[in-house]
């Protein structure tokens, strides 16, 4: 690697005074573990990495309420995945993190890292899009807030504007939804994905009233499938409709091969995966 500047500041402000937007070798860094492997691999150089791990304020710790979980964007995976506040209000995000990576990268890695680094093979964004996840975000022009599914915009791409920090993510709460992730690796359980799927259902006995469906992995980013959702909404769950969804997920999804699988494999992964999460998230698994 090449030299470069590390400044460490304490405020919020500061931090967005540090990064120039019109010098792509300026970064924010959080966990670092996606970038400095980039800066090894010399994908990327930086001049100056503006290191976000002595913010002040609610950058780190999870608040949860009647209404929401706030997750500050500095808070590692590994204090999320052992949170009793994570696993009452989303138990799915506890589940999906014991699959994530290794225990190391879990203990440096950040939520708002995990969500800005845009990698369409993270696990975190299609379970957070489930969940109707929002970020908060600052800039040197205010706040704003936006979902997860309109964060990422492409491959390796986002909405944050330059000199944009997420400052937390947000989940509601999801009353009597039920939701699954199902991640299918090439290599080991924790590698990284050739396909996830995560799905968010509320029903009633057999029959779904509503239905979220998130694809990532497989394709170009973690996005919602909407002709799946229309299949699934007021039917049954048995073979026949969830055979439906998955051809219709099949046909709406844009799919990319690569290492992990061709552009086929992955599609039929797909078509597979959406009646095995669905079930996963009814409980009715076999």
């Amino acid at each position: 690697m090449i030299p470069f500047e590390l400044v460490e500041p304490a405020t919020l402000q500061d931090a967005i005074a540090l990064i120039d937007p019109d010098d792509p070798t300026v970064r924010p860094i959080a966990g670092g573990t996606a970038l400095m492997l980039m800066m090894k691999a010399g994908v990327f150089r930086p001049r100056r990495l503006v290191s976000l791990r002595k913010l002040d304020g609610g950058w780190t710790g999870i608040k949860a309420s009647s209404d929401a979980l706030t997750i500050g964007a500095m808070t590692p995976l590994s204090a999320v995945e052992r949170s009793a506040e994570v696993a009452r209000h989303a138990p799915v995000i506890v589940r999906t993190m014991t699959r994530l990576s290794n225990v190391r990268v879990r203990n440096v890695a950040t939520i708002g890292g995990a969500l800005a680094h845009g990698d369409p093979h993270m696990d975190l964004p299609p379970v957070a899009i489930a969940l109707g996840g929002r970020v908060r975000i600052a800039g040197a022009a205010g706040e704003r807030e936006l979902a997860v599914e309109d964060l990422l915009t492409g491959y390796y791409e986002t909405a944050l504007k330059s000199g944009e920090l997420i400052t937390s993510l947000y989940i509601p709460a999801q009353g009597k939804a039920r939701t699954a992730y199902c991640k299918v690796t090439a290599g080991a359980a924790d590698d990284w994905p050739a396909l996830g799927v995560a799905v968010a259902l509320e029903t009633e006995g057999a029959t779904i009233k509503s239905a979220r469906v998130v694809a990532s992995a497989a394709t170009p980013q973690a996005m919602r499938l909407k002709d799946a959702e229309k299949v699934l909404t007021g039917a049954t769950i048995n073979d026949k409709a969830l055979q439906a969804a998955g051809d219709a997920a099949a046909g709406e999804a844009e799919i990319i091969g690569d290492v992990r699988g061709s552009t086929a494999y992955k599609r039929e992964l797909l078509r597979v995966y959406i009646g095995r999460t669905v079930r996963a998230a009814a409980g009715t698994a076999k």
